[in-house]
């Protein structure tokens, strides 16, 4: 990691770690001792290892998606790339760092650069379409849930239509109007690029610009001959996301609470939802605050804290554990590859 990527880290998880110090010292109270003596280590173990169930799922949604466009990639090379990208994801807003993440990887795995980034950014709208799907399901079939969230509900509705039809848009650009993206991407880099040679900014214009017809061309592919690789991405994203959203049942339970599975599944919806909007790097403090304020709605009060504290350790501490394993994997790979280079 560079300088500036430590600096967010420490950003990120401090704020964190200051926003979680906040809630336990409103939330624990006399009870809390009473709690903390009923907690059960066996179903926090089950969490972290659903947690890690889930990186599996993604892992595999990344190989299948993968072979549908005719790159083999193993399961074990996706899964240290989905946790390559979780510390990225940890200090990004909206969790965006991991992209460019998983990009690099695939691209070493000799997957055309195009090609890659068509992969990856499928992947965002498969997560956008399940989360979507889930969301207007738990509003038909779960509508006490929403109901008792109140406020919250009513601007969640809002803000998941808008975040679909943002999905679907960009599909909508990336497939017919690639000219479109030309121009922006050609905007953007031009500016971004005043001070160099122009030599220099219209070769990074041309490959620009054959990036994106490669993009372009593997979205089609997916869509028109590679229908199978959509079809066991969406599979293994649903996976992901019911078996990241049991993540939290397990932990109330390890507490020695209800698992609330249909409000807690209602609740880690929104804040799925919630935490892919830019506010903050990985999304610190909105994911603390967020789940207090709904949890408490259904929990007593002086175990609200510890929960929220344990779910963070497992989606987010934990996280960027794995993350930093990954990159010395990662670094150790390409310093082999150099050495091997040179021999």
């Amino acid at each position: 990691m560079d300088k500036s990527q430590v600096k967010w880290l420490y950003i990120s998880v401090g704020f964190s770690l200051a926003v979680l110090i906040v809630i336990l010292a409103l939330t624990i109270n006399e009870n809390t001792v009473i709690y903390l003596q009923e907690i059960n280590p066996w179903f926090l173990l089950l969490a972290f290892l659903t947690h890690l169930l889930t990186m599996c799922f993604w892992a595999m949604r990344v190989k299948m998606m993968s072979g549908s466009l005719s790159y083999r990639i193993g399961f074990w090379y996706s899964l240290n790339l989905v946790f390559a990208n979780l510390l990225a994801s940890a200090i990004t807003p909206a969790q965006a760092g991991g992209e460019p993440v998983r990009i690099h990887e695939l691209y070493k795995a000799k997957v055309p650069l195009g090609d890659a980034t068509a992969i990856v950014i499928m992947e965002r709208v498969l997560d956008g379409i399940a989360l979507a799907g889930l969301a207007a399901f738990s509003m038909i079939v779960l509508t006490d849930q929403w109901t008792q969230l109140g406020t919250v509900s009513e601007i969640m509705v809002v803000v998941t239509w808008i975040f679909v039809a943002g999905c679907l848009f960009l599909f909508y650009l990336a497939i017919r109007r690639p000219d479109v993206v030309k121009r922006v991407v050609n905007r953007c880099t031009v500016w971004l690029t005043k001070t160099w040679e122009n030599s220099r900014v219209e070769a990074l214009l041309s490959r620009a610009d054959k990036e994106i017809d490669n993009f372009q061309g593997a979205t089609l592919r997916f869509v028109h001959t590679a229908k199978g690789g959509l079809a066991w991405g969406m599979l293994f994203t649903l996976l992901y996301w019911v078996s990241e959203i049991l993540t939290a049942s397990l932990i109330l339970v390890g507490l020695g609470q209800p698992p609330l599975i249909l409000e807690s599944f209602v609740i880690q919806l929104i804040l799925a939802i919630l935490m892919m909007i830019p506010l903050t790097p990985g999304s610190s403090g909105i994911a603390e605050v967020g789940a207090t304020s709904m949890y408490a709605l259904f929990l007593p009060a002086g175990v609200v804290g510890i929960f929220v504290v344990l779910w963070r350790i497992v989606l987010y501490y934990f996280n960027i554990a794995l993350g930093i394993l990954s990159s010395i994997i990662i670094v150790r790979r390409e310093a082999r590859n150099c050495e091997d280079e040179k021999a």
